[in-house]
Order: structure tokens, then C-alpha cells, then sequence
């Protein structure tokens, strides 16, 4: 059976940096068979059209998060990790190409040099672009969610009409929320057919996210998500990430904080 880690929504540099420490010392520990990214990895701020004709738009910040990204994220990722790594294109990871294909026209042809890909150097660090849909095993795809309408405010029901939609089980980030949702039709003369959506959550820290408003009030979930993969089916399982960014995996906890010499925090496994 293989076992699938997907990282949900990190919107760097908005991300919960304890947190993505502990997913990346565990995924090293873990050694997973695949390691997916479920899109929005940057938040890509400045070129979002919600701050156009403000100071935001001047500047000039694609570069340095994605700067923020390799050294944060990918690079400490490969320094544990050597197997294969997929990551989709969230509508955030979109936002500088699309924002230099409608406000100059006349550069779009260099629009895919804008390519989140290349702005983050998935070739030096030999990660791959998942494409939509792509398949993580038996009925199973996965989806960065903005590809298809429609959004619930309750954990795993985005996911779970997408799947209803897609005729196959749904692995989504987009809503921030976590968790999985069923249901079963069928008949004792033809058989049974359970469908799921899985929503994995994020990773972000709120109340880095201005847009959310004092106190940043928001119905997400922190976590991320495991497929055990088999032959015939795929197993999804939610992994809550708590407020001091450790979690609990197969029994183990990880990334606990504890008082160490003197009195310091210190992180455990």
C-alpha cells in the first residue's frame, strides 16, 4: 500500500511557519511514497485584483516570496525528502500571469515566464506540476478546487459535490476547510457505491491574512491530509494541526512544544 502526504494551502509568505516546519520534519521521518502540494503554495499578493489602485500593486513582491518559498519551503523539503513531489496550480499561484495578460496585453506572450513554476524553480529542485484531475489512485483525482463552481461553508461538502460532479473521489485545498465527507447510493441488486470529498485545510496563519479583518474571523481548518493507496481503493484520512502547529499521526505526536534547558521551549519530534 502506498501512502500519499498532500501539504494544503500554504499562501506563503502567510504561512504558519512552525507548522510547515513539523509537516516537513515529519514528511522526513515519514518518507512518504508521494508528496503533493494542493495548490495556492504563494499567495502572490501584489498582482491579486482585489488591490488594484492601491499601494500593494506597486510593490513589487513576486520575486521575493517566491524567494520565500525556496528557502522556506522547497529547499528544506528536499533536504529530507528525495522521492517524487507534485504540486497543482492554485487561482492565488495564478495571479501574476493573469494579472500581466489583462493589464498588458501587448507582454502576454511572456505570460508563461510568469509561470509560478518558474518563479519558483520547480526543475533545480526536480518538482513536478500536477495537472487538474490528476489521478492519486483507484476512482481518486485530485484538484486545487477553483476548476470547478460552487463552495460550501461546511468541511467536505465543496469536495464532496465536486465529486458528485466528477464522477470520482475528490482531493481539494481551496476552502481552507478539513475534512471528508460520504455518501452511498446503489441497491442490493446492483450494488453500492460509496463516493467521498476530502477538503485538507491549510497551513497559513490568519491573522497574517489582512483581507480576513480584525481578528481574523474565518471558518477554516489547519491540517493537511494521507491517502493510503491500494490496489482496489484509497483510504483518506484528515490530520488536525493544532494551535502550537504539532499533530498526531498513526499514534505519534509531532512537533509538541515542550520546556526544554533553562526553561525554553523546545520542539520535539
Amino acid at each position: 500500500m502506498q501512502r500519499v502526504v498532500i501539504i494544503s494551502d500554504l499562501q506563503i509568505p502567510y504561512h504558519d511557519r512552525r507548522a510547515l516546519k513539523n509537516v516537513i520534519r515529519f514528511i522526513g521521518d515519514y518518507q512518504p511514497d508521494l508528496v503533493g502540494q494542493i495548490g495556492d503554495l504563494n499567495d502572490y499578493e501584489t498582482p491579486s485584483r482585489w488591490n488594484l489602485g492601491t499601494k500593494l500593486e506597486y510593490a513589487q513582491r513576486v520575486r521575493s516570496d517566491s524567494e520565500v518559498t525556496k528557502t522556506e519551503f522547497l529547499g528544506p523539503l528536499r533536504e529530507v525528502y528525495n522521492g517524487p513531489v507534485k504540486i497543482w496550480e492554485g487561482n492565488h499561484d495564478l495571479r501574476p500571469r493573469t494579472y500581466l495578460s489583462d493589464k498588458a496585453p501587448a507582454l502576454a506572450e511572456f505570460a508563461d515566464d510568469l509561470h509560478f513554476a518558474k518563479l519558483l524553480d520547480f526543475e533545480t529542485f526536480g518538482v513536478e506540476l500536477a495537472e487538474p484531475f490528476l489521478k492519486l489512485g483507484p476512482d481518486t483525482v485530485g484538484i486545487h478546487g477553483h476548476e470547478i463552481k460552487g463552495m460550501s461553508q461546511i468541511a467536505g461538502t465543496t469536495a464532496y459535490n465536486h465529486a458528485q460532479k466528477a464522477g470520482a473521489n475528490i482531493v481539494m485545498g481551496h476552502t481552507h476547510r478539513l475534512g471528508i465527507r460520504r455518501g452511498t447510493t446503489g441497491n442490493s441488486s446492483t450494488g453500492f457505491t460509496t463516493r467521498w470529498g476530502f477538503e485538507v485545510g491549510h497551513l497559513m496563519a490568519p491573522e497574517k491574512a489582512q483581507y480576513l479583518g480584525p481578528g481574523a474571523v474565518a471558518n477554516w481548518q489547519k491540517g493537511f491530509g494521507i491517502l493510503y493507496v491500494g490496489k482496489q481503493d484509497v483510504a483518506p484520512v484528515e490530520i488536525d494541526v493544532h494551535r502550537d502547529g504539532s499533530f498526531v499521526v498513526e499514534g505519534e505526536r509531532y512537533g509538541q512544544l515542550r520546556r526544554g534547558a533553562g526553561g525554553k521551549f523546545a520542539t520535539s519530534k
